[in-house]
């Protein structure tokens, strides 16, 4: 079974303050601690945000790697500060390289905010390279990078993709919230409570995080797609 970092069940998808995350001293409560970079009040959700620099996309497939047309599509619920998620990604990215056009990866943010202060700002970061054309690039240094998340490091980390730092945080990074809370909301729905959660076809995954049993599953759903319907028992 793949390691998780496990969410709480039930709790809507809060919004990020301005300004991103600090790591809580020792000694504060679970409260302050475990979700230090966002407000979880009831007014949250009706603080007055930026108007959208740009047309922000929120639909489920925006951030895909692999042929559009693969027969088997590979779903990915991550968290940027999750550690099984940054020894999951390059698993997931030599899935692709190796199926042959057969596998299409799809990832869909789950910030686990409870344990990951800087979560929230990641996915915000990254959706801002994936407006600039460069999530991929942003992906795949925020896992390399997971003791830098801190604003002044997202800054650099977009600054070195060619993306203004100023973009990457704050004030300017809030509209992509939205799409953050989209793909939250898929997974709450999809029954996702950790991360990583790997769905298959659109069934969940439950083995290894390796590319030997990944590439097993994907076999099996390309043999149940071929078979032809006369033959399922």
């Amino acid at each position: 079974m793949m390691g998780r970092d496990r969410a709480v069940a039930g709790r809507a998808w809060p919004r990020p303050q301005v300004g991103g995350a600090r790591r809580a001293s020792r000694g504060e409560t679970d409260a302050a601690a475990g979700r230090p970079s966002v407000d979880l009040s009831a007014a949250a959700g009706d603080v007055a945000r930026p108007a959208l620099p740009v047309s922000v996309p929120t639909g489920p497939h925006r951030h895909t790697r692999g042929p559009a047309d693969a027969p088997i599509v590979v779903v990915e619920y991550a968290d940027f500060e999750c550690p099984y998620c940054a020894r999951t990604a390059p698993v997931l990215h030599e899935l692709v390289d190796v199926a042959d056009g057969a596998v299409r990866l799809v990832f869909r943010h789950f910030p686990v905010y409870d344990i990951h202060p800087y979560a929230l700002t990641a996915a915000l970061a990254a959706e801002v390279a994936g407006a600039h054309g460069q999530f991929w690039e942003m992906h795949d240094v925020l896992f390399a990078r997971q003791d830098r998340l801190g604003d002044k490091f997202l800054r650099a980390h977009a600054a070195a993709l060619g993306i203004d730092g100023e973009l990457a945080v704050g004030d300017a990074a809030q509209p992509y919230g939205d799409a953050v809370e989209a793909d939250y909301a898929r997974g709450v729905e999809q029954g996702v409570r950790g991360t990583p959660t790997l769905f298959i076809d659109g069934s969940p995954y439950r083995g290894r995080a390796e590319l030997a049993p990944l590439r097993k599953a994907v076999s099996l759903s390309l043999h149940r797609r071929r078979r032809a319907p006369w033959s399922r028992g």
